[in-house]
């Protein structure tokens, strides 16, 4: 008899884009949710708010068979006042972080679609865990804030590192790498 290795699955690769259907809409909330709410535990029963009603909410899609499948990572971004624009949200599945890049991908989309929009200042609160990676993508702290509990750090992206990105729906393909 012979005996193979298991082999472990891997996704083909993942959509980066904006969330253009239902089920990217409620994937995304879905997500959120898992993360905020039960994961993470900042937020009671849900993490909505009015700038969901105005926000353009990004997704990462995992697939199977190159069709989308799950969203494992989103973000949304809104424009606060002409040219000043916000991204927040941001979450990854807790399955899919080992993938790397999920969370970088969404980022440049979200800077690189305000950017598109007219954007001159492109802002976000971070949570202090994640403000080396956004050193790394070239995000500047302007301060250190305390929301909904939990610490954070107002960050500034640098706009000349983020190319526009006029069709988000679009976006891009990404195939599976690893952490660096």
């Amino acid at each position: 008899m012979i005996e193979l290795e298991p082999h472990l699955f891997q996704c083909p690769g993942y959509y980066i884009r904006a969330a253009s259907n239902p089920f990217e809409a409620r994937g995304a909330e879905a997500l959120r949710r898992k993360v905020f709410v039960e994961e993470q535990a900042i937020f009671k029963d849900h993490d909505r708010d009015e700038i969901d009603l105005v926000a353009t909410h990004l997704v990462a899609l995992s697939t199977y068979a190159h069709e989308a499948d799950q969203v494992v990572g989103t973000v949304r971004i809104h424009e606060d006042s002409p040219g000043l624009w916000w991204g927040s949200r941001l979450a990854v599945d807790r399955d899919f972080r080992q993938v790397g890049r999920l969370g970088t991908e969404l980022i440049r989309l979200a800077v690189c679609t305000a950017n598109a929009r007219g954007c001159h200042t492109f802002l976000a609160h971070v949570q202090i865990q994640n403000v080396p990676l956004f050193r790394r993508l070239k995000w500047t702290v302007l301060e250190e804030v305390d929301l909904h509990g939990v610490p954070h750090a107002r960050m500034s992206a640098d706009l000349a590192h983020y190319p526009p990105c006029d069709d988000p729906t679009a976006g891009w393909f990404m195939k599976p790498g690893r952490r660096a």
